[in-house]
């Protein structure tokens, strides 16, 4: 089986590289070649999407938004009947676009974006939420198994987009929370270390607000996920709100993440919200 994988950056590298380890055999494409080289021990680096796509029994695409996804399928042009693994993060708008461009192609398309950030993609440990034909499952399974830890298979394709949204609302909304009570304890004067000790252990403890809330304390910010991505997704995530529900909470994220990006924070990782949260710039 082949698979062609599109886009090595953060995400992307390390779930091409294990689904090359798992014994498949890959070719990988990214924008920025650079960003694939270090590929090369366990799959070919394609100068280009169509290289990377000719005569794949699998097209995986990992890329920033619907617009880079969009592009790059057009450009690797696979042949009918190849297997799309859409894997981005794009929204409800562009999955459906993305799903025409596949039925128009003859492609077989399944939604399946990922939950989980750099270390637990360097673990083969993100969660997949696929969504799609169910004669895809056989064939997709082999690549899912190798970059997670679980599939969750949410029927026809575009669920698996809904429940990411879903997903990423309370993600973003626990690391905006973390931000703000760490914020409001340094504010009241306390260490806002207190915050963190004071949850651990106990029914209102969470493991991610530890990692987050870490970082925020050392004011050291490798990106797990970039600020600027994390930006994107809540943006996704009120989009998708509409008129139905308020959804406060992503939108309160959102313009911090915005305010952390504008001030030149957004390759930094998520967490950098904070510096919005203290008003810093």
């Amino acid at each position: 089986m082949t698979v062609a994988f599109l886009g090595t950056g953060i995400m992307g590298a390390p779930m091409a590289a294990n689904i090359a380890e798992a014994g498949l055999d890959v070719r990988v494409w990214n924008r920025t070649r650079a960003k694939a080289e270090p590929l090369s021990d366990v799959a070919t680096v394609a100068d280009s999407p169509s290289a990377a796509a000719d005569g794949a029994d699998i097209l995986v695409t990992m890329l920033a938004d619907g617009s880079a996804v969009a592009e790059a399928f057009e450009a690797a042009s696979p042949a009918s009947g190849t297997l799309w693994l859409q894997m981005s993060t794009v929204g409800l708008d562009w999955t459906d676009r993305l799903a025409a461009m596949a039925e128009e192609a003859g492609v077989v398309f399944v939604d399946a974006p990922v939950l989980g950030t750099r270390q637990p993609a360097e673990q083969a440990q993100l969660l997949v939420l696929g969504s799609g034909p169910e004669e895809s499952r056989p064939a997709a399974t082999p690549v899912f198994d190798a970059v997670g830890m679980r599939t969750i298979w949410l029927g026809p394709a575009g669920r698996g987009s809904r429940l990411k949204l879903v997903m990423n609302a309370w993600v973003l909304a626990l690391t905006n929370a973390t931000a703000e009570s760490l914020g409001l304890a340094r504010a009241l004067g306390l260490d806002p270390a207190l915050f963190l000790e004071t949850i651990k252990g106990g029914g209102l403890d969470v493991g991610y607000a530890h990692v987050k809330g870490g970082a925020m304390l050392a004011g050291e910010y490798p990106a797990s996920f970039p600020a600027g991505l994390a930006a994107k997704d809540a943006r996704l995530v009120v989009e998708a709100a509409g008129e139905e529900v308020d959804v406060a909470g992503a939108k309160a994220v959102l313009a911090h993440l915005e305010a952390a990006v504008e001030a030149g924070h957004g390759d930094e990782d998520m967490a950098a919200l904070y510096r919005a949260v203290l008003k810093e710039r």
